[in-house]
């Protein structure tokens, strides 16, 4: 008996190992095709050929082509394909839990940095997408509501802490960061204009904490 559990736990276990290869295989393929033909152009069947995954099981794994770019996007944010939201993982609840603004904020854009540098191309393809496509509008407007809610709550634990400058509301404080920690200035600033990454994260940082927090207090003489 304990022989036969142990290998159906061993038979589900391969299972899901399979099961990931697959949907991994699938997602790969389909970030290429999308950038190579446009979303619009790339089919299952041709995302079927490249992966190597039959066309029945790319449906019952995403059952749809948008179901796969979602998953793109999804895995470009999280940089994996864990099933744990990015503010319960703890790299970002100890920079919420930190005391000093200043780190939490230098922080926060590091890890907006990361995530702007997985997602542009796959943000490129769902912003092309959107205005053929009522789904993919809806799916990036759902994106854009995300982040926007994700980003609210920097300001949400700047507010509580009292750490935002005097006369600044956390609705304004969200504003900001919503507006300067966008996919379109990354974007403008990496892309367009050339800058390193390194730049960017050094400009974003310093610019949150000049707006949202206090000056420092003068030295003493």
């Amino acid at each position: 008996m304990a022989t036969d559990v142990s290998r159906r736990r061993d038979d589900g276990r391969d299972r899901q190992a399979r099961t990931r290869l697959a949907r991994a295989a699938v997602a790969a393929a389909a970030r290429t095709l999308f950038l190579e033909r446009g979303y619009a152009a790339t089919t299952i069947e041709a995302v079927s050929d490249l992966s190597d995954v039959p066309p029945a099981t790319v449906y019952r794994l995403f059952s749809s082509k948008l179901g796969i770019l979602k998953e793109l996007f999804n895995v470009s944010i999280a940089g994996d394909d864990e099933a744990v939201p990015l503010t319960d993982r703890p790299h970002v609840r100890a920079l919420i839990e930190d005391p000093d603004p200043r780190k939490q904020l230098a922080g926060f854009v590091r890890i907006s940095r990361g995530i702007m540098a997985r997602t542009e191309p796959v943000y490129r393809i769902l912003v092309s997408a959107a205005g053929s496509d009522p789904d993919a509008a809806a799916l990036l407007a759902e994106q854009t509501r995300q982040r926007q809610q994700g980003q609210g709550g920097i300001a949400s634990v700047l507010a509580q802490a009292g750490a935002l400058r005097p006369g600044l509301s956390e609705r304004d404080a969200a504003d900001i960061i919503h507006a300067l920690m966008s996919p379109e200035v990354y974007r403008l600033l990496v892309g367009d204009r050339g800058w390193p990454p390194e730049r960017y994260e050094q400009w974003l940082s310093g610019t949150l904490i000049d707006q949202l927090l206090p000056p420092p207090a003068p030295a003493d003489p």
